[in-house]
């Protein structure tokens, strides 16, 4: 019996058949030190990254409007950003409830997330009783405590919300604020274009949405916007200066480039159109509507859930008398079926979930893979429990 995978949010599964493909086919015949070596193999793993940029830039429409780095995940693609930005102190920073520890975490070890007499003061976006923003109650918080700094996911990786990034930077851009959106949950899911997008940064997680392997993602960094070097290393370039280059994505690339895992990004993301990604939007969206609907008539259930209308592949929830990692020890031993249970590393929401007493919630997450029978298999298991 396979299992029933509805850890998609973690890592999506299984890939399309030409991720796996292409990599296995990369891997034995063109796994170079690519960009490091004037031989012909080299250059043709190059010509992958190079590609690969390409496709990116494509489907966010950021041809001539943004740059793409690469790197070894969206974790290490928001170190380098946190780390490179000029964040000062007494400057007011926000971030949304829904963000991962890869931000929060992060601006604490950057001693930024410490409300201390000449540290950098951190605002937690506020939510409506849905758990929306108060998207009013912020733009009044903007007003009081210029806003120099705004971080926020695109899409919740606890409960599914797609948050309004758009709107909350447009209004941020009048203060003049720097804003990163964490795009890990949504690449190649929702809708973005970054030339109409007054975003500066965009994270992407290559294993996620967009249906890569793990060991690639990067963000997009608007033209005209620079981060100082928090990584260095070597590049393959100038190697006589002590300095990282000053110029190009290079000087945000030091180390051998994972050119297998690109090469299964490449794939993937090729397979990306703008008719692809509003296909996997309606599919998730239709998805997780059928699948809430279902749990809604389990005794004991409670559901964590997003404003219907800003909700998408993603379904939290708990059942009385268990703790969350109860009910997933339960389904992977009794029917075979994968969740992700705690806290999912972002602290914030939970306070407003109010789940300490489950230890959390147990996290269902669809794919483009996933069908409605496997919805059922999970409600009439949750049922039986």
């Amino acid at each position: 019996m396979s299992v029933i995978y509805f850890d998609n949010a973690a890592t999506t599964y299984p890939k399309p058949d030409c991720v796996y493909e292409q990599m296995d086919k990369v891997n034995r015949s063109l796994a170079f030190n690519a960009g490091r070596g004037s031989y012909a193999l080299a250059q043709q793993s190059a010509v992958i990254i190079d590609n690969l940029r390409k496709e990116l830039l494509r489907i966010v429409n950021a041809v001539n409007v943004a740059e793409v780095v690469l790197s070894a995940s969206a974790t290490f693609a928001l170190n380098q950003i946190i780390g490179g930005l000029d964040i000062r102190p007494e400057q007011y920073i926000y971030i949304s409830p829904y963000e991962h520890n890869a931000v929060v975490r992060t601006l604490y070890n950057q001693k930024i997330y410490r409300d201390e007499e000449n540290c950098t003061h951190i605002i937690v976006m506020p939510l409506l009783p849905d758990g929306g923003i108060n998207e009013e109650r912020l733009l009044y918080e903007f007003s009081i405590h210029t806003p120099s700094f705004v971080f926020m996911s695109h899409v919740s990786n606890v409960t599914g919300y797609i948050l309004p990034v758009e709107r909350i930077a447009s209004v941020a851009k009048v203060y003049g604020a720097t804003v990163v959106v964490d795009g890990s949950q949504a690449l190649g899911l929702i809708p973005f274009d970054m030339s109409a997008s007054d975003v500066d940064f965009y994270v992407f997680a290559g294993h996620k949405t967009p249906y890569g392997p793990f060991g690639i993602g990067g963000f997009y960094m608007k033209n005209g916007r620079n981060l100082d070097t928090f990584i260095a290393g070597g590049t393959g370039t100038d190697s006589l200066n002590v300095g990282m280059p000053l110029a190009g994505t290079v000087r945000y690339e030091p180390a051998s480039p994972n050119v297998i895992a690109v090469a299964g990004l490449l794939a993937a993301v090729k397979e990306l159109t703008t008719d692809e990604i509003a296909h996997r939007l309606e599919h998730e969206k239709k998805l997780t509507e059928y699948l809430v609907d279902g749990m809604r008539k389990i005794p004991g259930i409670r559901l964590y859930l997003a404003p219907a209308q800003s909700h998408v592949g993603i379904v939290a929830f708990n059942l009385a008398g268990y703790k969350a990692s109860e009910i997933g020890m339960i389904l992977d031993a009794d029917y075979n079926i994968a969740v992700r249970t705690g806290y999912h590393c972002a602290p914030l929401i939970h306070e407003y979930l109010d789940d300490r007493e489950y230890l959390g919630v147990v996290r269902s997450s669809i794919s483009m893979f996933t069908g409605y029978d496997e919805a059922d298999a999970l409600v009439e298991a949750l049922g039986e429990i």
